[in-house]
């Protein structure tokens, strides 16, 4: 089934946790790997501990359920920092996922509405409701 959605990951100091998802394994639930988005502006004035990066990755089939979880379960060194936007391809815009005492959770954004799409989606489907 062809399926499309892109996932971004931005989390602060998750290079090392991020790494192995840059990289094909086979006993992963899904084959792609997320790439990493450098603009190539760091110039190393910035505190160490202030570095946030975005890891992008899109899907051509149903095949990511795992996702969401596998990430929820990575020993992130800032939680709250992490933030995973998630669109699927009947989503009108992108979904907002957080870590909230542990658990990877949607934050429900204003004029959105998520409804249940049974075997075709893993999110279900956002929709915007101040569109006419």
């Amino acid at each position: 089934m062809s399926r499309f959605a892109e996932v971004i990951v931005l989390a602060r100091n998750a290079e090392e946790i991020m790494g192995p998802l840059t990289q094909p394994d086979d006993n992963r639930e899904w084959h792609q790997c997320f790439t990493r988005v450098d603009d190539g502006m760091f110039d190393g004035s910035r505190m160490p501990s202030q570095e946030c990066y975005a890891w992008v990755i899109q899907f051509i089939r149903l095949n990511w359920r795992g996702l969401l979880a596998h990430l929820e379960s990575l020993p992130w060194p800032d939680p709250y920092s992490v933030q995973v936007l998630v669109r699927d391809e009947e989503d009108s815009c992108f979904g907002l996922w957080m870590i909230y005492n542990g658990k990877l959770v949607e934050v429900p954004l204003p004029h959105t509405k998520r409804e249940p799409y049974e075997g075709n989606s893993v999110t279900g489907v956002l929709t915007r409701t101040d569109q006419p």
